[in-house]
């Protein structure tokens, strides 16, 4: 099974989140060992804009770590060991490191102007770079839900269809970059952070033939000064989301654990 936890704090100038748990890249679903990602940055406008970016992976016996230094959205410096070689790699170019979201602090999705939870908050390319591998994740609106959780927030959200289209970085014949692209139906439910106007992940599905993968939390709490309510711009005092979820079908995991040593 899949096991994540999540924290965010977002305060007046500057935010942090991190997350660990079972899965080796956590924001690019694949499922394969162990580690930890986190990212420190700015915020301005209130928009959040990562400085730093780190990954500490274990795959069985192999350790891996990376870090990752950004600038206005494009990668500067970037700290880790090489991919394994393969004729069938899609090579990366220094276009690949500008115009670029962290695979973690990509997942807060900044809430649209006039209401938090809108079809328009879907409407969005997410450019993403993980310091190995350039892809896209595209949203669109679905539909409006609700969601309830053990411990936290219960109430609506918003559900926007994912499409993964990889760029560079990737192996060409990656069996995981293969289930991932062709078509898969894939959802993201986003629920509402108390204080910054920030929308968050709290359930994340992907449609196989073998059955669903699920992603779901069970634990979705923020905690806000009481003077700093939902519709409070993330220049106000600092608030903190923890998220925790584990549930996740066993052969879908098993598939994408193994597609995975070949991405």
């Amino acid at each position: 099974m899949g096991k994540i936890a999540w924290t965010v704090n977002i305060g007046a100038d500057t935010f942090t989140t991190a997350g660990s748990g079972e899965a080796s890249r956590l924001a690019s679903l694949a499922v394969s060992g162990k580690g930890m990602v986190a990212v420190r940055g700015t915020v301005k406008d209130g928009r959040l804009a990562a400085t730093d970016f780190t990954a500490d992976v274990m795959r069985g016996e192999e350790k891996s770590d990376m870090t990752m230094t950004l600038e206005r959205g494009t990668a500067i410096a970037i700290k880790a060991e090489k991919l394994a070689p393969g004729d069938d790699r899609v090579p990366l170019t220094a276009e690949h490191w500008s115009g670029i979201l962290d695979p973690l602090s990509a997942w807060l999705i900044p809430a649209d102007q006039d209401d938090d939870l809108t079809a328009g908050v879907c409407n969005r390319t997410l450019p993403i770079f993980d310091g190995e591998r350039r892809y896209d994740l595209k949203l669109s609106f679905r539909r409006m839900d609700k969601v309830k959780t053990d411990q936290g927030y219960t109430g609506p959200v918003v559900v926007c269809a994912v499409s993964f289209q990889p760029s560079a970085g990737h192996r060409a014949g990656s069996g995981l970059v293969k289930f991932l692209a062709h078509g898969r139906d894939i959802e993201l439910w986003l629920a509402p952070v108390g204080g910054p106007r920030v929308l968050a992940p709290i359930r994340l599905a992907l449609a196989n033939l073998l059955g669903n993968l699920i992603v779901q939390a069970n634990k979705f709490q923020s905690e806000v000064p009481s003077s700093e309510r939902s519709r409070a711009p993330l220049t106000q005092p600092p608030s903190k989301l923890l998220l925790q979820c584990h549930k996740l079908r066993r052969n879908d995991a098993r598939f994408l654990r193994a597609a995975a040593l070949r991405a």
